[in-house]
């Protein structure tokens, strides 16, 4: 079954969390306890309707403020498909948040409030999911039921939107406009008959007929090395496999690959997929491959196709989004978690900072506070083998982490 991972975002109060409690009660996907609970909470707060939001604001600070704090991943399943979705905060002090939320996810909806419509946290939003290159962006305009479901306000939102878009550079997505009440349940799961001149799908209609092929970017196959199998049985004795995951595209039996950093060259012998052989592993498939000469591999090396090289040195060019306490400055050193890659970095440019609003760059600073987001260059203690961001999510992307405190500190996506 298919998996689909989706990040939120949106305004304080805009109802994410108040959209996925609809999502999970309609789809029948709440256990029988915590609707019982839902129901109790609600009653307690004097409301007259179930609070959906009480659904995924776990921790008690949440419920007690009624916002988003942490990312919280909710986990449901239809016939047809498992998704996974990260509920992230909208307020500014917890921008970090949401791009840990939306780091691994393939999809986003982005709720704009009816009444509100496009405000300076919807170019943050939407910012962050054009900087993460997310490829299916669902705008859910909420809230509906509180404007009379106007037409006219729906078409106003869009078009305030589509100026947004303008602005973007990562323009290879795909955007839809929907109308929801999450808290009423138009157009959520089922189709709303307050809005007869919306003639689109409900949101799990357009996320169900979602094709996996259509939310992941291109990419070239990157297999980075996990782990090393020598079994050294009888059986097995001389046996010599290379585990770990398949980023970015395909491998198949009798691929020319070569080997990094040695740059040795060979020829895929066999996939090992459980305990099938099987002739191509698809992208994202973790699987066994043995190569048809014995080459010197370890842990962090990286098997790509001949033909089809990443770049390798010892400093790159990334855009920060800076999550610690401490500012990050010129000079200072930090490990960078590339895969299963960790080398020491020394921060040797800080270009300039980025206003995630779309208001421009401020090329004055000299450290990053958390939450700021910038152009920051870095020199290495030994070479990484990586592709631009823009071109291979998995491959382009990093981590920071303080070498002192071992706190992840940042995350990086290379240019």
């Amino acid at each position: 079954m298919d998996v689909l991972k989706i990040a939120t975002a949106g305004s304080v109060d805009d109802g994410k969390s108040t959209l996925i409690g609809r999502l999970l009660y309609d789809t029948k996907s709440l256990t029988s306890d915590k609707l019982e609970a839902i129901e109790k909470k609600s009653k307690q707060l004097g409301y007259d309707y179930l609070d959906f939001s009480l659904a995924t604001d776990g921790l008690v600070a949440e419920r007690e403020q009624g916002i988003t704090i942490d990312v919280a991943h909710i986990y449901f399943s239809t016939a047809n498909k498992s998704y996974i979705i990260a509920d992230t905060p909208g307020h500014v002090e917890y921008t970090r948040n949401m791009v840990t939320g939306a780091s691994t996810s393939q999809a986003a909806i982005v709720l704009i409030d009816a009444r509100k419509g496009v405000i300076e946290q919807t170019n943050r939003h939407f910012f962050i999911n054009n900087l993460l290159r997310i490829k299916t962006v669902i705008v859910a305009i909420n809230k509906m039921d509180l404007v009379d479901f106007s037409e006219e306000k729906y078409n106003q939102i869009k078009s305030d939107f589509e100026a947004l878009m303008s602005k973007r550079d990562y323009q290879d997505q795909n955007i839809t406009f929907i109308p929801v009440s999450a808290l009423k349940g138009d157009n959520v799961v089922n189709k709303s008959e307050n809005t007869p001149w919306y003639t689109g799908k409900t949101l799990l209609d357009y996320l169900e007929n979602t094709d996996q092929k259509d939310v992941y970017n291109t990419g070239t196959p990157r297999f980075p090395v996990q782990y090393v199998i020598r079994p050294k049985t009888e059986e097995f004795h001389d046996f010599r496999g290379y585990a770990g995951k398949v980023y970015g595209g395909e491998l198949s039996v009798g691929d020319n690959v070569v080997v990094l950093p040695s740059q040795t060259k060979s020829k895929i012998k066999e996939i090992h997929f459980y305990d099938k052989k099987v002739q191509t592993a698809s992208r994202r498939s973790s699987v066994l491959i043995t190569l048809e000469d014995d080459v010197n591999i370890s842990r962090g090396d990286m098997i790509v196709k001949e033909n089809d090289l990443p770049t390798i040195d010892k400093q790159f060019t990334a855009t920060i989004s800076w999550m610690d306490l401490e500012n990050l400055t010129t000079g200072k050193k930090y490990v960078v978690q590339h895969g299963v890659n960790k080398v020491l970095a020394k921060v040797s440019t800080i270009h300039h900072k980025i206003n995630p609003d779309y208001s421009g760059v401020d090329e004055t600073a000299e450290t990053l506070k958390m939450n700021d987001i910038a152009k920051v260059s870095f020199k290495l203690n030994k070479p990484i083998f990586y592709d631009a961001f823009k071109t291979h999510r998995t491959n382009g992307s990093f981590i920071l982490i303080d070498s002192q405190s071992n706190h992840t500190v940042g995350a990086g996506f290379i240019q």
